[in-house]
């Protein structure tokens, strides 16, 4: 069964970097497009970005285009969210999942319903 394991949040102040980092328990997880989530307290989780099984194909949310970036190594079986000029409202828990329906990404897809194999998160938050 896949398992999704979320490292790398912490506290940083607004300007500043994180580089967060999605780990498989199996090689399957190649063959999936990831996603990464994120919640902030009160509101409902969002797509924030996501990746096709190959890394050819990136989506982001218009919140954060521009400055986080995502990338797969599937030889380590891991995604990685790059988060630079951190803003306040990009705190939040910050979620991996796998889109095991497919291999592909597109805007409307990159969206919780349409994953699972959820990890238990990862807390940013961004404050002075």
């Amino acid at each position: 069964q896949l398992q999704l394991v979320e490292s790398g949040g912490g506290l940083v102040q607004p300007g500043g970097s994180l580089r967060l980092s999605c780990a498989a328990s199996t090689s399957t997880s190649n063959y999936y497009a990831i996603g990464w989530f994120r919640q902030a307290p009160g509101k409902e989780r969002e797509g924030v970005s996501c990746i096709s099984y190959s890394g050819i194909t990136t989506v982001y949310a218009d919140s954060v285009k521009g400055r986080f970036t995502i990338s797969r190594d599937n030889a380590k079986n891991t995604v990685y969210l790059q988060m630079n000029s951190l803003k306040t409202e990009d705190t939040a828990t910050y979620y991996c999942a796998a889109d095991r329906s497919s291999s592909s990404v597109t805007r409307p897809r990159c969206q919780p319903p349409h994953f699972g194999s959820w990890g238990q998160g990862t807390q940013v938050t961004v404050s002075s």
